[in-house]
């Protein structure tokens, strides 16, 4: 059960037709399948690889990564794919903990991660640099046949975005792999030969996952260098056909590029997920390009594939019932049982809140070598997914929250998210973020950071009138914080801890001053 054998399969049955499209070159799928099996040759037979060994894919979004991926694959490898916009000791780690047998890179990058790897004194493995000598040797080797691999082995290892300390790798297996290609297929849209999946997100995280669905039905992959509003606009005019990911952030400025009279005559699909896509934002977004947007809830740990909001949930009137919907992450994906429960694994009343529980073809079988965080997110067969929500009567699940970024003011639960969505209905604000500070009364008081849009003001007086206007008082933030831009991680989520750092050090300083 290779994941690898579907794209031979359409290599097979149609070598001419386009495959990928980068910077102005275009690789059949031919090309691409050949490309491929070289390199898995090359690993295996130049460079002593042996089944199951782990190599590190480390590139800015280019032609190489995909041909790196399947490559691996061939050769019966399992790939471990990493953000480039990490820092190279960060890369080092996850090259040293994956135990990488080799490590596949770019010229820009690969000094720093070579640097990285030897402070620790251990012996690097082997890294090869794209559009070089190296790189051309594993194209010139014998190509490779598609190496028997069975369901449950290991074929791509998924470091998670460590926003609260180290990255766990969770190991994907060619079944989840596959589960996931074919819950796209049924949930989601039909490819077609021909239809172009873009890429301007990381080809590392969720953008390259969805490249596979696309490839085994025969369609186009269109590689961007990178996320830019207005070269992302351009190609949405120029192909046809158009399926794209973005993380919210990136929906939220592509709709402000996009202004008055967006550009999108050729854009299908935009699915989206990766971190909360608050209503206010959603609806703009409606507005700009119409019915085209899909929500997507997932996690590494069971990727892209575990609830979903349709492009006919996203339609309606606008009325409470629809921007309830809109405000959901829509209903379990094909194959896929969710559940909420109680820190005991008992369900929950609908409406109730409790932590989301997932399991299907599609769930990690662990973390690479992490015995312990395994057996803290997989028990009885389900995955606990450390985030808070309610599921409403029609199997609607609604995220309040990560557990971890619950607020607990007198004994009582606050969940940042919804003190959010109301302080983003105020027009003057781009973006928010609540979280919660010590206090020696309550236990923690509500703080908010807010990034106010250029050339416009919003004093606290407002924005506290908007809360009360809409919740209870004790959820009203005791402080506002005006900043710049909220800090993001590589993959676009608002990272929560940098926050509370900011107030802890506030703090201390405070207390110096008053020493």
């Amino acid at each position: 059960m290779n994941v690898a054998a579907s794209l031979l399969k359409r290599a097979r049955s149609a070598p001419d037709r386009p495959a990928l499209t980068s910077q102005g070159r275009t690789w059949s799928y031919g090309e691409l399948a050949s490309r491929a099996a070289r390199l898995a040759g090359g690993l295996r037979a130049g460079h002593g690889l042996a089944a199951a060994d782990r190599v590190v894919l480390c590139m800015e979004n280019r032609p190489e990564f995909l041909e790196a991926l399947f490559g691996c694959w061939i050769g019966g490898l399992a790939a471990v794919p990493v953000n480039a916009k990490l820092h190279p000791r960060e890369v080092a780690h996850i090259v040293r903990d994956s135990g990488a047998a080799a490590v596949l890179t770019s010229e820009a990058l690969a000094e720093g991660i070579a640097l990285a790897l030897r402070e620790d004194g251990a012996p690097p493995p082997p890294l090869v640099v794209t559009e070089s000598s190296g790189w051309a040797r594993l194209l010139d080797a014998a190509p490779a046949d598609c190496a028997e691999v069975a369901a449950t082995d290991l074929a791509w290892l998924f470091y998670t975005s460590g926003t609260t300390g180290r990255p766990k790798g969770a190991m994907l297996t060619h079944r989840n792999l596959l589960f996931m290609s074919l819950a796209y297929a049924a949930d989601i849209e039909h490819v077609s030969p021909g239809d172009v999946k873009l890429h301007a997100a990381p080809l590392s995280h969720g953008s390259g996952l969805y490249a596979l669905p696309h490839l085994f039905a025969g369609g186009h992959q269109v590689v961007l260098p990178g996320f830019e509003p207005q070269d992302v606009l351009e190609a949405f005019e120029r192909h046809a056909n158009v399926t794209m990911f973005a993380a919210p952030t990136m929906v939220t400025r592509l709709v402000q590029a996009a202004g008055a009279q967006p550009r999108a005559a050729g854009l299908r699909t935009l699915y989206y997920g990766g971190g909360p896509m608050y209503v206010s934002d959603l609806r703009r977004a409606l507005d700009a390009f119409g019915p085209r947007l899909w929500q997507l809830f997932g996690q590494g740990e069971s990727p892209m594939t575990i609830t979903g909001l349709s492009k006919a949930d996203h339609e309606g009137d606008g009325g409470p019932a629809h921007l309830a919907r809109l405000a959901s992450c829509g209903i379990a994906r094909t194959g896929v049982e969710v559940r909420v429960v109680d820190a005991a694994g008992r369900d929950v009343a609908p409406g109730e809140t409790g932590e989301v529980v997932c399991r299907s073809d599609c769930t990690m079988i662990g973390y690479w070598n992490n015995p312990q965080a395994t057996a803290a997110a997989l028990r009885d067969g389900w995955l606990w997914t450390g985030d808070v929500g309610a599921l409403d009567g029609h199997g609607y699940l609604t995220l309040r929250d990560r557990s971890k970024d619950m607020i607990i003011s007198g004994g009582t639960n606050i969940y940042p998210r919804e003190i959010e969505e109301v302080l983003l209905r105020h027009p003057a604000l781009l973006e928010c973020s609540v979280v919660g500070r010590p206090h020696a009364d309550w236990g923690e008081e509500v703080i908010a950071f807010v990034v106010v849009r250029d050339g416009q003001a919003v004093d606290d007086h407002a924005l506290d009138a908007l809360c009360l206007e809409h919740i209870a008082r004790f959820k009203r933030p005791r402080a506002y914080r005006r900043v710049a831009s909220l800090p993001k991680n590589n993959y676009g989520k608002v990272l929560k801890t940098e926050l509370r750092r900011m107030l802890d050090d506030s703090m201390s300083n405070m207390e110096k001053r008053n020493a």
